[in-house]
């Protein structure tokens, strides 16, 4: 192994978490703007103008194609970013993502061109979904690699910040530019302002991302010329139980963060006809207080474990939905505000803090951005991308009420909190192994098979290499 004074490890790690908190926000700006115009405005600008109903239909589905996007982007650029670094895929889905957006900006309109408008939407589309896709596990992974081993579940909350503070920013700035501008103005050329600002936001994101280093445990691997020729062969080979855990993870937190933040903007509208603003508001103010605890959840993993604090949030997000649902019933803004901030700000943000370290943690080096990745976007949209089409299913086949939705949603929980409990703990772990010592899993291992054998047990090894019980 290389001697670790070749290793550079000189970026300070603020520098470093402000760098994965400013890129992580800048990019779910971006990914939120869009969502926010393909529900206000696109189908008015980029879709047929004769056809109102399929216009709707047409931009909301154009956010679909970013979904789709997320995990092929993950899966390509985790594959160069356990080759070739961190820092440089960092630095490219930034540019992506940015620039997509800034072309969003530029784009002729359906009366200008026709339907080469909607098609040139649909690529920047997929581009941010691409950006966006490749963003999460460099971001995650360059934080945590850089931190301190006490500071890791601290540090790497601030990646998790980018998506309350992007959707924040999303908001802010959307709503500011459309209230400055008159109605005429606004559709002629202020929605363009946002999408444009997003240059400035790039330049801002590159300047700090410029001045990090790659991190020291990336670093290591190349000295050693440990790097996988196919990182994702190589995961799912040797570290398929890991995946399949980190994938369960996800399961409940995305399920629970659309559910609170999309499908109840529909259900309180469409459902209970309440204005949709009082619930644009709740998620508002559900984003504010997602910040103070998504940091302090983050804090407490370091001090009693990652499981500890996730296995929190699973548990409180599926005995809290039942009382979020009979809060949001009750029609009152105030209660459906705490609903939300219970929901997002309590259950969800204690599941989602602890994931950057625990993910980083629990995978080796050489295909750590193809396994964080691939638990992030695979997980996310098997977990949440269909809630919301699931959940108006269930309320139709419920005649109205809310129960079959809360038991799906407990159900998903259920799923994650056995993930979660079957996962080893990993606060105490070492991230900066060298690929020729045994890893933190493997000394567990060791230690384990040490101890005395109950009469009759069976630890004969799956085709992992793990035993059955574990």
């Amino acid at each position: 192994m290389q001697s670790s004074k070749s290793v550079d490890d000189r970026s300070p790690i603020k520098l470093v978490a402000l760098s994965s908190y400013v890129g992580a926000t800048i990019e779910w700006y971006d990914f939120f703007l869009y969502g926010t115009a393909a529900a206000v405005i696109f189908n008015q600008l980029f879709f047929p103008a004769s056809d109102p109903s399929l216009g709707t239909i047409l931009s909301l589905g154009s956010l679909g194609v970013g979904y789709l996007a997320r995990p092929i982007g993950g899966m390509v650029i985790a594959h160069f970013g356990d080759r070739i670094g961190r820092k440089k895929m960092l630095v490219l889905t930034l540019m992506i993502m940015a620039l997509a957006t800034v072309a969003v900006g530029l784009l002729p309109t359906y009366e200008q061109v026709g339907p080469l408008a909607s098609i040139l939407l649909m690529v920047c589309r997929l581009l941010q979904g691409i950006g966006i896709g490749g963003e999460y596990g460099g971001a995650v992974l360059i934080t945590v690699e850089f931190s301190p081993r006490r500071r890791r579940g601290f540090f790497g909350s601030f990646t998790q910040l980018g998506v309350a503070s992007g959707l924040l920013l999303a908001a802010g700035v959307f709503s500011a530019v459309s209230s400055l501008t008159s109605d005429e103005a606004f559709m002629a050329w202020g929605w363009r302002v946002p999408f444009l600002a997003s240059f400035v936001l790039l330049l801002v994101g590159l300047f700090i991302r410029m001045a990090i280093s790659e991190s020291p445990a990336f670093q290591r691997v190349r000295q050693e010329g440990a790097q996988e020729r196919v990182p994702l062969v190589s995961l799912l080979r040797t570290q398929r139980r890991a995946t399949i855990l980190s994938i369960g993870h996800r399961l409940a937190e995305a399920c629970m963060y659309n559910l609170y933040s999309v499908y109840i903007l529909g259900y309180l509208a469409d459902h209970l006809d309440v204005p949709r603003s009082i619930a644009i508001t709740g998620v508002v103010i559900s984003a504010v207080i997602m910040h103070p605890t998504t940091v302090g959840f983050g804090r407490l993993s370091d001090t009693i474990g990652r499981k500890a604090v996730y296995l929190t949030g699973t548990v409180a997000s599926a005995v809290l939905i039942v009382p979020a649902f009979l809060l949001i019933e009750t029609r009152s803004p105030a209660l459906i505000w705490l609903a939300l901030a219970l929901g997002l700000g309590l259950g969800w943000a204690a599941m989602y803090a602890p994931l950057a370290a625990w993910w980083t943690e629990l995978f080796t080096t050489n295909v750590r951005y193809s396994g964080v990745s691939m638990a992030y976007q695979l997980g996310g949209a098997i977990g949440g991308g269909f809630t919301p089409v699931i959940g108006a299913a269930l309320l139709i086949l419920a005649d109205g009420r809310f129960w079959a939705i809360a038991v799906f949603a407990i159900a998903i929980c259920l799923v994650s909190t056995l993930a979660g409990a079957l996962a080893p703990e990993t606060f105490r772990s070492d991230v900066q192994e060298s690929i020729g010592e045994p890893s933190y899993s493997d000394r567990l291992l060791a230690s384990a098979r040490s101890l005395p054998v109950p009469p009759g047990a069976d630890l004969r090894n799956d085709d992992e290499g793990s035993p059955r019980c574990l």
